[in-house]
């Protein structure tokens, strides 16, 4: 008779370990028609709309990399990645992680899961498990899927980086999937925040949204002329910053921190899950939540982590302010300048030119000299300059510059037109506009120009 008792129990272990229930909690998620409506897009949807937008006249030129799209099939999922760090994946992060918990709150199944698996902890690590491994498949999806359909739609060609440098086909595969792979971190940390919504909140509607409005949050921040080390300290800065792997050298300090401080949001806020699922009354049906205790053991220490995160990012790092100074603006503008003028040349078939024959310098004001020459703002002007060997005058070229509080900004020619015109340039792929009429950049908010 023990004998028997102590197989059975044998048994039982044997069937409620982590592994058995992630397998369990994993075939419940992906037999949900939502989850597979959802792997269905990742994996289909974005490269039709890289190939469709890729074939039209008119080209998102307002987002990142979108004036590319008719030039190198790369362009194409980096389009993605700046829609999906601001809308896709905080939404995906919710329907998944935010309902992973509280779809037994709803179907009243907690007490058979209960009875099956035995232990709350084992539980709270497979449905984490599983809810992490369904996110991920999205993820891949939108990039592996975009990356298809850019490259298939325009082809494999080189990529124009955020300074005007030239980005090799195969480097530019290279730092097109780091970009992906970095968003991972913040995208861990709206999972991490959903997991906690959806333990703290039960049934609610506001644990399933919480990781998309805690996204939106951050983003109407990133908007605003906040401090750099605020800025950087919030989770979903990470989203912004894989824009520093496309300029050279590469700008890796705001994205190194930014990455750091995601993943500590992430491993913080699924701790508080964890303590709060593993003290919940699991016999009450009618659960809803406990409002005293999801702020003070879920929404109070975040905040008190942000406070923290912003205190040693303004100690550990160089840049203060803004973090957008004339200087540092002068010196991304005349880079960007050299680097597209060679390509420029290159197109017209002229003869070839060095970044250091042409000593490109910028001068930049703001607001006509009246305003500090600090911050962003869409009152930026500049006249680059440059000299072409054997020719004794200078040439000079205007751009009035719209800078974001990110630090990205666009330059747009205002004469000559001979220079930075609008016209249409012959590139290996078709006619282009001309490189030097509007281009991308981006300020590195941690470089110093004191001393």
């Amino acid at each position: 008779m023990t004998a028997t008792i102590a197989a059975d129990r044998a048994a039982d272990t044997r069937r409620v370990s982590v592994a058995r229930g992630y397998r369990f909690e994993l075939v419940k998620l992906v037999s949900q028609w939502r989850i597979r409506l959802l792997v269905l897009a990742c994996w289909v949807a974005p490269a039709l709309f890289v190939a469709a937008v890729s074939q039209q006249s008119s080209l998102p030129v307002d987002t990142l990399f979108g004036r590319w799209m008719h030039a190198t099939g790369w362009a194409g999922p980096l389009v993605t990645l700046g829609f999906s760090g601001t809308w896709a994946l905080p939404l995906l992060t919710s329907v998944v992680a935010g309902d992973v918990f509280a779809a037994e709150d709803r179907l009243g199944t907690w007490r058979h899961l209960l009875v099956a698996v035995r232990s709350p902890r084992r539980i709270f690590a497979a449905k984490a498990l599983s809810s992490l491994t369904v996110i991920l498949l999205l993820v891949a999806g939108l990039a592996c899927s975009s990356a298809a359909g850019g490259v298939v739609a325009v082809g494999n060609q080189p990529l124009v980086g955020l300074d005007g440098h030239l980005l090799t086909p195969g480097g530019a595969a290279g730092t097109t999937l780091l970009a992906w792979v970095c968003v991972l971190a913040p995208t861990l940390a709206l999972a991490a925040i959903g997991l906690l919504g959806s333990v703290a909140l039960g049934r609610s509607p506001m644990g399933l949204l919480l990781p998309a409005l805690v996204a939106l949050a951050m983003q109407l921040a990133q908007m605003l002329p906040l401090p750099v080390a605020v800025r950087v300290a919030l989770p979903g800065y990470t989203f912004i910053a894989w824009n520093g792997l496309f300029t050279s050298p590469r700008q890796l300090g705001p994205l190194l921190i930014g990455i750091v401080v995601s993943l500590v949001w992430a491993v913080v806020a699924t701790a508080l899950a964890y303590l709060l699922f593993l003290r919940r009354d699991f016999t009450n049906l009618t659960y809803e939540g406990s409002g005293r205790r999801a702020l003070t053991v879920g929404a109070l220490p975040l905040v008190g982590l942000l406070a923290v995160t912003v205190g040693v990012v303004a100690v550990a790092t160089p840049a203060t302010g803004s973090g957008i100074e004339q200087e540092k603006l002068q010196r991304s503008v005349a880079t960007a300048f050299a680097h597209l003028y060679r390509m420029q040349t290159e197109q017209l078939n002229r003869p070839d030119v060095t970044e250091e024959q042409l000593k490109a310098t910028a001068t930049c004001n703001k607001g006509g000299g009246k305003l500090a020459p600090e911050g962003p703002g869409n009152d930026w002007r500049c006249v680059v300059s440059w000299h072409l060997p054997d020719v004794e005058a200078a040439g000079s070229a205007i751009y009035q510059l719209d800078v974001t509080p990110d630090g990205r900004f666009v330059a747009d020619g205002d004469g000559p037109k001979e220079v930075n015109g609008y016209f249409l340039v012959q590139t290996p792929t078709g006619d282009a506009p001309n490189p030097l009429w509007q281009f991308d950049g981006n300020v590195d908010l941690f470089h110093t120009t004191k001393g």
